[in-house]
């Protein structure tokens, strides 16, 4: 003779703490997926300092060379011609490291679209609850 209407106040209860246990579960499955996909993306910066790297190497191995000694048949001395190649190629370096190093910022990792459900989910608890 239990009908939807004349539930117990056990029994609401219960099911509402179910509904909150599921919720919350879901929303640590959520986090999870978030942050494995932040850590993806941590990755692909990793390769790009990894690639900034090897390509520094390089440019600095056959560039280095073929700049000093452009400038200096161009009439500038040769350890001028060096310093000047060196900079430019550190200059390079430098500013692909800064462009990886920004995409590794722990912020960009952060569960931010969880945080804001989780935000969203208590407020609307605490307005049910409030209400009544």
């Amino acid at each position: 003779m239990t009908t939807e209407s004349n539930k117990s106040a056990g029994s609401l209860l219960t099911e509402a703490l179910s509904h909150v246990s599921s919720l919350m579960r879901k929303e640590v499955d959520l986090a999870r997926a978030e942050v494995n996909e932040n850590l993806k993306h941590a990755g692909v910066a990793i390769g790009l300092i990894v690639g900034a790297v090897v390509v520094a190497l390089t440019a600095l191995n056959v560039l280095s060379a073929a700049l000093v000694a452009a400038l200096t048949e161009a009439g500038i001395a040769a350890g001028w011609s060096a310093v000047i190649v060196g900079v430019l190629l550190a200059i390079v370096a430098y500013v692909m490291v800064q462009k990886g190093t920004s995409d590794l910022k722990l912020s960009s990792l952060a569960a931010t679209r969880t945080a804001k459900n989780v935000k969203r989910d208590a407020a609307t608890m605490k307005e049910v609850y409030d209400d009544k």
